[in-house]
C-alpha cells in the first residue's frame, strides 16, 4: 500500500506531537524544582502522590512502589529521563519502534493506574471519561504511528538504513 504525500505528513506530524508530548512531560519533571511566577521555590517532582492515588487493577503494586524508599526515588529518575528519551525518540524518527513500544508501555500503565471504570469525575482528571480517557488515545495513536512504520518515512531512521544499505553492498563486493 502506497502512502499519499498528505498521509505520511498527517502521520509524520502525530508522531512529532505525541514525540513533543513525552518529551516536555520528561523534561519538566527533570526541570523541577524550579521557581514559580511568583517567585516561590517549587518542590521537585516525584511520582509519589500519582502512585498513592492509584485506582486499577495493579493499584498495590503502584502502591508499593510509591512506599518502596529506594525503589521510589529509581522511579523518580527513570519516568521522566524514559520520558524525554521516547519523546526526542519519535520526534527525531530515531529508534521510531522502540520509541513507540516505549510510549505504549507508558500510556498502558498510566490507564492502569486509573483507568475510566466507573464514568464518573476523578479527582486530577480534566473530564469524566467511561472506558475511553485521554491515554488509551494516545495509545491508539501511537499503535498507528507504529503499525505504519514511520521511521521509515521520515527521520534519523531513513539515513541509518541507508548506512546499512551502503554496509551490506560493500561487505558483499568484498
Amino acid at each position: 500500500m502506497q502512502l499519499t504525500g498528505f498521509q505520511q505528513v498527517s502521520l509524520i506530524a502525530l508522531r512529532t506531537a505525541v514525540g513533543w508530548h513525552f518529551a516536555y512531560e520528561g523534561f519538566y519533571k527533570l526541570m523541577l524544582p524550579g521557581w514559580s511566577r511568583t517567585g516561590q521555590l517549587m518542590a521537585p517532582w516525584s511520582a509519589r502522590n500519582y502512585l498513592l492515588e492509584a485506582t486499577g487493577p495493579f493499584a498495590t503494586a503502584f502502591h508499593g512502589l510509591a512506599r518502596g524508599g529506594a525503589m521510589a526515588q529509581a522511579v523518580d529518575l527513570i519516568v521522566p529521563v524514559a520520558l524525554l528519551l521516547i519523546g526526542l525518540s519519535l520526534m527525531l524518527g530515531l529508534l521510531t519502534q522502540a520509541g513507540c513500544a516505549g510510549a505504549m508501555a507508558f500510556l498502558a500503565l498510566f490507564y492502569l493506574s486509573q483507568p475510566p471504570f466507573t464514568g464518573m469525575p476523578q479527582p486530577g482528571a480534566e473530564g469524566t471519561y467511561l472506558l475511553v480517557n485521554k491515554n488509551l488515545v494516545e495509545l491508539l495513536a501511537v499503535a498507528a504511528v507504529m503499525a505504519f512504520r514511520t521511521g521509515a518515512i521520515a527521520g534519523l531512521d531513513q539515513l541509518r538504513a541507508r548506512r546499512d544499505e551502503r554496509l551490506d553492498s560493500a561487505s558483499a563486493l568484498s
